[in-house]
């Protein structure tokens, strides 16, 4: 890497080839795309003769960041990175920033793990909510998505995509398409997750129903599916009228409900003697993780699993735990 202001040439054509070539790899690439706009926009109308990027461009770039988490800096600091090393494999002058410069790594941020209790009064507080002119299912509505959040743990973009054919109600599966990694998958419903589906879809029939309408809507007049902010928004107002916050004092986010889910299985497993090493992939299989190590995040960093997992220990070595220690020349 030079410390030098070399510059590349022709930024807007070297990044169309960039995303291009990512793009035929697989990659949806959304991300880095509005950020390397951001950049090309930023360079048209502070360096209009040129479009290459010199260090002092980029650190004056970096200052438009201020108002991000440093975690969201760097990580978009990193894409235009990533940028100029493609550029530097056919220009060996071309400026790379130092990662080392870069803002440090925040924590990740700690799952809120609701309680058997909490999803409980979630699902009372779904029924509390009055119809709108605009939403007449909107209590029917949100109770299906706690429902599907907590019992199949999907994720919130999954959950507001799920087109009406997406369930198969003879099998009880949802078909989540295409969903993070380019991963499509079948997700078996509980008994009683399928009977709260049975009765959503009994309670949306009036509303149109053909295979490509979306399951939850926005908008009973339009139709239209539920944005994934605008659900997250209404989520976090539900999460507040169940009085449930935070260590922080904030609401929990609608991804801790997927969370909670994959905790409550695990402990469930634990409490009735599973072999939960061996259920794990059935697991990772049933949440999209792209491998196993993603599901075994919960068996370590959650103090609940960890302490299903230390009384199982405890219960299977009891009897080798009473026996008298040793003396110490036995040892």
């Amino acid at each position: 890497m030079t410390s030098s202001a070399a510059t590349c040439s022709a930024l807007a054509p070297a990044i169309d080839d960039y995303v291009s070539l990512k793009q035929a790899l697989g990659r949806k690439f959304a991300v880095e795309i509005r950020v390397l706009a951001s950049l090309e926009r930023y360079l048209e109308m502070h360096a209009p003769a040129s479009s290459a990027l010199t260090p002092e461009l980029f650190a004056s770039w970096c200052l438009t960041l201020d108002h991000l988490s440093p975690t969201t800096r760097r990580n978009r600091m990193r894409i235009v990175r990533n940028l100029c090393l493609y550029i530097r494999r056919t220009e060996p002058d071309c400026f790379v920033p130092d990662s080392a410069t870069f803002p440090n790594v925040q924590p990740a941020r700690q799952p809120y793990i609701f309680t058997e209790e909490e999803i409980v009064r979630l699902l009372r507080v779904t029924g509390e909510l009055p119809p709108r002119s605009n939403s007449p299912l909107r209590s029917q509505s949100y109770r299906i998505a706690v429902v599907l959040l907590y019992t199949a743990g999907l994720r919130r973009g999954e959950l507001v995509r799920l087109l009406f054919s997406d369930y198969d109600p003879i099998e009880h599966t949802l078909l989540i398409r295409a969903s993070k990694f380019h991963k499509s998958r079948l997700v078996a419903l509980s008994a009683d997750a399928a009977q709260e589906m049975q009765t959503f879809l009994m309670a949306r029939r009036g509303l149109p129903h053909d295979a490509e309408s979306p399951l939850l809507v926005s908008s009973w007049r339009g139709l239209r599916a539920r944005s994934g902010g605008g659900f997250g928004q209404s989520m976090r107002e539900l999460f507040r009228r169940a009085g449930i916050r935070a260590a922080s004092g904030h609401p929990p986010r609608v991804h801790d409900l997927r969370h909670t889910h994959a905790v409550h299985a695990l402990l469930r497993w634990y409490r009735t003697g599973g072999d939960v090493q061996s259920k794990l992939p059935a697991l990772a299989i049933s949440m999209g993780h792209v491998s196993v190590v993603s599901t075994a995040y919960y068996l370590s960093l959650l103090p609940p699993v960890a302490q299903a997992a230390s009384d199982r220990f405890a219960d299977h070595c009891a009897a080798v735990l009473a026996q008298s220690p040793v003396t110490g020349g036995d040892r």
